[in-house]
């Protein structure tokens, strides 16, 4: 201990190296549930590369794990703590590097905060699409790390569609630069879409080019109320059926409504069974919503609801965006599940979570990036009670495999961490899982970097 500790501040400023148990464990686990953390050895804030580099050095002649670290709002225990590691935290790297209209691109550190350059960069006229609903805390490189969505997906994509190029220190310290800032390139592997997703298991970020674009009109909304589920899941397979391109299109079940509702008091529908909200950000949305809306009536919805001005439309996407707030005030935990599957079995996924809810006796609320099928089942539960606790996390994995059952995957957004390493290998299968290992041993031969995440 004292001897990484002593190596840790020849190469850091003394404040940027922390020791304290009272202070290291705060630092132990993001926001997962169910989900161990360890003591740290030591917390570290580096602020350049060159002091990344240092620590990773260490690491590497001392043998001593490292786990990287962004704000940990993190849902799948991916920037837990191990016990002995240094936690790697670049919070401190949030510089803005540089923006430029005329490539359309933001170079950036990894600290910077989502909803930050959001702004910035919408002062130049540009867009950075994705947009997790912890927008206003999570980093740029938290998002990289999971490979985070948002609710713009439908029509932008995810994160992975926007790093260009990656500035990356390997476990032993070495630099390696990947990528371009070019509007095209296809030299080598793309090694930089392998990074994005890897949960700081492969190199440690230091600097991301992403890709911007125009920034876009206003969004216009509008709300649909419907008698079921599956009605408001005929209306979504229609809508994209139809060639419509929604910037937006999420579904909150009734449970959700009603808990957005006790905590805000917004006056959302609870006579609802699912609220499909629909938005578009061409210069005229006016006949895409009147479209929409038809669609919406034909597949029964009881009311169809289109959103005045853009004030009113933000109203009702931060109701969505409420939601998970809601949820986690119904009960002292949640877990939250992240299952993703194909368009056309959404109404499946979300009537067999219902039907999982009642066979534990539980409240399982249920919003969904309905557009991409990426649901958002949150278990809530009281884990004094050791009964419901465990009702809890068996209710989890049937959600997980009834999604993989559907033909989907066990995470759209969230990434596996420690919450999901035995459902990863179900996924992906004996030879699927040993290809990568095989890759985690190129990078990273000593198994330092995030030990015991993914696999």
């Amino acid at each position: 201990m004292n001897a990484l500790v002593a190596r840790l501040r020849a190469g850091l400023p003394a404040e940027a190296v922390l020791t304290d148990p009272g202070i290291t464990r705060s630092y132990a686990n993001d926001m997962a549930s169910f989900c161990a953390a360890g003591s740290p050895a030591a917390v570290v804030l580096p602020r350049t590369v060159e002091q990344v580099q240092h620590v990773m050095r260490t690491a590497t002649a001392l043998r001593v794990p490292v786990v990287p670290q962004g704000a940990r709002t993190g849902l799948s225990g991916a920037a837990n703590a191990s016990d002995g590691s240094i936690v790697l935290s670049l919070t401190k790297m949030d510089r803005i590097l540089e923006i430029s209209a005329v490539d359309r691109i933001a170079v950036v550190e990894p600290g910077v905060v989502n909803a930050v350059l959001s702004r910035a960069v919408a002062e130049r006229g540009l867009y950075y699409p994705p947009d997790p609903s912890s927008w206003e805390q999570c980093t740029i490189g938290g998002n990289i790390g999971t490979a985070s969505g948002g609710l713009c997906c439908v029509k932008y994509g995810v994160t992975a569609e926007y790093v260009l190029g990656l500035d990356v220190v390997l476990a032993d310290g070495r630099l390696l630069s990947t990528g371009r800032r070019t509007a095209k390139g296809v030299a080598g592997y793309d090694l930089t879409r392998l990074f994005v997703g890897s949960e700081g298991s492969l190199g440690i970020v230091v600097r991301a080019v992403l890709g911007l674009r125009p920034a876009p009109p206003e969004q216009r909304a509008l709300a649909a109320e419907f008698p079921s589920a599956a009605a408001a899941c005929d209306a979504v397979c229609a809508i994209m059926e139809r060639g419509h391109a929604p910037a937006l299109l999420e579904l909150m079940d009734r449970t959700s409504v009603r808990a957005v509702n006790a905590l805000t008091h917004m006056g959302l529908p609870e006579s609802t069974e699912a609220l499909l909200l629909a938005a578009f950000d061409t210069p005229d949305p006016g006949p895409d919503l009147a479209a929409v809306g038809r669609i919406c009536a034909e597949a029964g919805a009881t009311e169809v609801v289109p959103a005045e001005d853009a004030a009113e439309s933000e109203l009702l996407l931060q109701a969505r965006r409420q939601a998970l707030p809601a949820l986690e005030a119904l009960k002292s935990a949640t877990m939250i599940d992240d299952v993703c599957v194909p368009r056309s079995r959404l109404a499946d996924m979300i009537d067999g979570t219902a039907a999982i809810a009642d066979k534990h006796n539980l409240t399982i609320g249920l919003s969904a990036h309905a557009g991409d099928g990426n649901t958002h089942p949150v278990v809530c539960f009281d884990p004094a009670d050791a009964d419901e606790a465990r009702r809890a996390r068996e209710s989890f994995d049937e959600i997980m495999a009834l999604g993989l059952e559907l033909g989907g995957t066990i995470t759209g957004e969230h990434g596996v961490g420690l919450l999901k390493k035995e459902w990863l290998a179900r996924e992906l299968g004996p030879v699927g899982v040993e290809m990568q290992r095989g890759v985690k041993a190129v990078f990273d031969p000593l198994g330092l970097l995030n030990p015991g995440k993914l696999f």
